[in-house]
Protein backbone atom coordinates (compact mmCIF):
# COMPACT_ATOMS: atom_id res chain seq x y z
CA UNK A 1 0.00 0.00 0.00
CA UNK A 2 1.31 3.64 -0.91
CA UNK A 3 0.52 6.99 0.48
CA UNK A 4 0.11 10.10 -1.22
CA UNK A 5 3.34 11.96 -0.57
CA UNK A 6 3.03 15.49 0.85
CA UNK A 7 3.91 18.64 -1.49
CA UNK A 8 6.90 19.37 -2.77
CA UNK A 9 8.46 21.33 -0.36
CA UNK A 10 12.37 21.76 -1.68
CA UNK A 11 13.09 25.56 -2.27
CA UNK A 12 16.00 27.26 -3.99
CA UNK A 13 18.52 28.92 -1.34
CA UNK A 14 21.57 31.53 -2.39
CA UNK A 15 24.20 30.75 -0.25
CA UNK A 16 27.34 32.76 -0.54
CA UNK A 17 26.34 33.45 -4.26
CA UNK A 18 25.79 29.94 -5.12
CA UNK A 19 22.63 28.73 -5.83
CA UNK A 20 21.10 25.36 -3.88
CA UNK A 21 18.12 23.12 -3.86
CA UNK A 22 17.19 22.59 -0.48
CA UNK A 23 14.89 20.08 1.61
CA UNK A 24 14.32 19.35 4.82
CA UNK A 25 12.92 16.16 6.77
CA UNK A 26 12.26 15.72 10.78
CA UNK A 27 12.60 12.56 12.65
CA UNK A 28 10.83 11.63 16.09
CA UNK A 29 14.31 10.28 16.99
CA UNK A 30 18.09 11.79 18.45
CA UNK A 31 20.19 13.62 16.28
CA UNK A 32 22.58 10.57 16.41
CA UNK A 33 20.14 7.84 15.79
CA UNK A 34 19.54 10.19 12.07
CA UNK A 35 23.11 10.33 11.70
CA UNK A 36 23.40 6.52 11.51
CA UNK A 37 20.56 6.66 9.09
CA UNK A 38 22.79 8.99 6.55
CA UNK A 39 26.12 7.67 7.35
CA UNK A 40 26.28 3.75 8.39
CA UNK A 41 25.67 1.24 5.45
CA UNK A 42 23.72 -1.27 6.33
CA UNK A 43 21.10 2.10 7.47
CA UNK A 44 21.77 3.39 3.81
CA UNK A 45 20.56 0.26 2.62
CA UNK A 46 17.25 0.42 3.46
CA UNK A 47 16.81 3.44 1.65
CA UNK A 48 19.64 4.34 -0.91
CA UNK A 49 22.26 2.43 -1.52
CA UNK A 50 25.74 1.14 0.47
CA UNK A 51 29.19 2.67 0.58
CA UNK A 52 32.52 0.77 0.83
CA UNK A 53 36.16 1.96 1.71
CA UNK A 54 37.62 4.15 4.68
CA UNK A 55 35.82 7.17 5.22
CA UNK A 56 39.31 8.43 7.11
CA UNK A 57 40.76 8.24 3.86
CA UNK A 58 38.59 11.21 2.50
CA UNK A 59 36.78 8.71 -0.13
CA UNK A 60 34.29 6.07 -0.01
CA UNK A 61 32.92 3.90 -3.03
CA UNK A 62 29.01 4.37 -2.56
CA UNK A 63 26.55 1.97 -4.95
CA UNK A 64 23.04 3.33 -5.19
CA UNK A 65 20.52 0.16 -4.98
CA UNK A 66 17.26 2.00 -3.84
CA UNK A 67 17.13 1.52 -8.12
CA UNK A 68 17.74 -2.05 -8.80
CA UNK A 69 21.21 -3.63 -9.92
CA UNK A 70 22.78 -2.48 -13.06
CA UNK A 71 23.68 1.31 -11.36
CA UNK A 72 27.06 1.85 -11.46
CA UNK A 73 29.64 2.92 -8.21
CA UNK A 74 30.60 6.10 -7.70
CA UNK A 75 33.36 7.83 -6.16
CA UNK A 76 32.11 9.92 -3.00
CA UNK A 77 34.83 12.69 -1.76
CA UNK A 78 34.30 13.71 2.10
CA UNK A 79 34.90 17.25 2.63
CA UNK A 80 33.41 17.73 5.79
CA UNK A 81 32.49 14.68 8.56
CA UNK A 82 31.44 16.33 11.90
CA UNK A 83 29.18 13.53 13.71
CA UNK A 84 26.41 13.76 14.37
CA UNK A 85 26.05 17.18 13.13
CA UNK A 86 27.02 17.81 9.37
CA UNK A 87 28.36 16.14 6.42
CA UNK A 88 29.38 17.48 3.09
CA UNK A 89 30.12 14.80 -0.26
CA UNK A 90 31.46 15.94 -3.38
CA UNK A 91 31.10 13.42 -6.54
CA UNK A 92 31.39 13.61 -10.06
CA UNK A 93 28.55 11.98 -12.37
CA UNK A 94 27.23 11.42 -15.82
CA UNK A 95 29.59 11.74 -18.82
CA UNK A 96 30.80 15.61 -18.66
CA UNK A 97 31.77 14.22 -15.33
CA UNK A 98 29.73 17.25 -13.78
CA UNK A 99 30.14 17.63 -10.39
CA UNK A 100 27.67 17.48 -7.28
CA UNK A 101 27.97 19.04 -3.84
CA UNK A 102 25.75 17.90 -1.02
CA UNK A 103 25.39 18.74 2.47
CA UNK A 104 24.05 17.19 5.02
CA UNK A 105 23.11 19.13 8.45
CA UNK A 106 21.61 17.58 11.27
CA UNK A 107 19.90 19.77 14.39
CA UNK A 108 17.81 18.07 17.15
CA UNK A 109 15.49 19.98 19.36
CA UNK A 110 13.64 18.38 22.06
CA UNK A 111 14.05 14.86 20.81
CA UNK A 112 12.59 15.67 17.26
CA UNK A 113 15.85 15.74 14.52
CA UNK A 114 15.70 18.04 11.44
CA UNK A 115 18.17 17.01 8.29
CA UNK A 116 18.21 19.67 5.96
CA UNK A 117 19.73 18.35 2.74
CA UNK A 118 21.13 20.83 0.18
CA UNK A 119 22.74 20.23 -2.72
CA UNK A 120 24.76 22.95 -5.38
CA UNK A 121 22.75 23.62 -8.38
CA UNK A 122 25.45 25.10 -10.87
CA UNK A 123 22.84 24.66 -13.44
CA UNK A 124 19.20 25.30 -12.73
CA UNK A 125 17.92 23.34 -15.55
CA UNK A 126 18.83 19.90 -13.83
CA UNK A 127 16.49 21.11 -10.80
CA UNK A 128 13.50 19.67 -12.36
CA UNK A 129 15.20 16.35 -12.63
CA UNK A 130 17.39 16.52 -9.19
CA UNK A 131 14.71 18.11 -6.85
CA UNK A 132 11.83 15.16 -7.37
CA UNK A 133 14.94 12.79 -7.12
CA UNK A 134 15.78 14.10 -3.54
CA UNK A 135 12.00 14.42 -2.75
CA UNK A 136 11.94 10.81 -3.42
CA UNK A 137 14.98 9.09 -1.62
CA UNK A 138 14.52 11.80 1.52
CA UNK A 139 11.01 10.08 1.85
CA UNK A 140 12.29 6.84 1.30
CA UNK A 141 14.91 7.66 4.16
CA UNK A 142 11.78 9.03 6.29
CA UNK A 143 9.66 5.65 5.43
CA UNK A 144 12.55 3.35 6.50
CA UNK A 145 13.08 5.25 9.94
CA UNK A 146 9.34 5.44 10.74
CA UNK A 147 9.68 1.51 10.33
CA UNK A 148 7.68 1.21 6.85
CA UNK A 149 9.05 -0.43 3.46
CA UNK A 150 10.66 1.99 1.93
CA UNK A 151 9.55 0.51 -1.38
CA UNK A 152 6.01 1.66 -0.62
CA UNK A 153 7.57 4.75 -1.96
CA UNK A 154 6.43 5.63 -5.34
CA UNK A 155 8.85 6.87 -7.66
CA UNK A 156 6.12 7.89 -10.26
CA UNK A 157 4.39 10.29 -7.72
CA UNK A 158 7.73 12.29 -7.87
CA UNK A 159 8.40 12.30 -11.04
CA UNK A 160 7.12 13.76 -13.43
CA UNK A 161 4.82 15.32 -10.76
CA UNK A 162 7.50 17.39 -8.95
CA UNK A 163 9.30 18.48 -12.01
CA UNK A 164 7.14 22.26 -12.24
CA UNK A 165 7.65 23.00 -8.71
CA UNK A 166 11.38 22.96 -9.50
CA UNK A 167 11.37 24.69 -12.59
CA UNK A 168 9.47 27.35 -10.93
CA UNK A 169 11.81 27.47 -8.60
CA UNK A 170 15.13 27.89 -10.52
CA UNK A 171 13.90 30.01 -13.14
Amino acid sequence: MTSTPAPPAGRREVRDGTSYVVLTRTFHAPVEDVWAAVTEPERLARWIGTWTGDPASGEVAFRMTAEGDGVAEETYRIDVCEPPRRLVLRTSVGDDDAEWKLELDLAESDGVTTLTFAQVMADPAVAENVGPGWDYYLDRLVAAESGRDASEVAWDDYYPARSEHYRAEFS
